[in-house]
């Protein structure tokens, strides 16, 4: 059984007991969220897609902890010019555990 579910502004594929790592979301860690945007649902093979959502579909998750993901160098370059310029960039995320999918 999966689902595709809207998290913080992304699609993710989940089953349970699966680990993710999400946008940064405002919860303690430990503590347990619900999503409610469940977008499509299979459940050994009988596949149910909502219009955007399903009704009363939602998965439940566990907050594991919050971490930054590893830097991104943006390296900006005009050549001939003498233009060079380097940011780094780290992403707040947050990993999750999915707890249960409930149609």
């Amino acid at each position: 059984m999966y689902a595709i579910v809207d998290i913080a502004g992304q699609q993710f594929k989940v089953s349970k007991d699966q680990k993710v790592y999400v946008h940064r979301l405002e919860a303690e860690e430990g503590t347990n969220v619900e999503f409610n945007e469940v977008l499509l649902a299979d459940e050994d093979g009988n596949v149910k897609v909502g219009t955007p959502n399903l009704n009363g579909a939602k998965v439940t998750a566990k907050v594991l902890t919050h971490l930054r993901g590893d830097k991104v160098l943006v390296f900006k370059k005009k050549r001939r010019k003498g233009y060079q310029k380097c940011n780094g960039h780290r992403q707040y995320l947050t990993q999750i555990q999915i707890e249960q999918i409930s149609l």
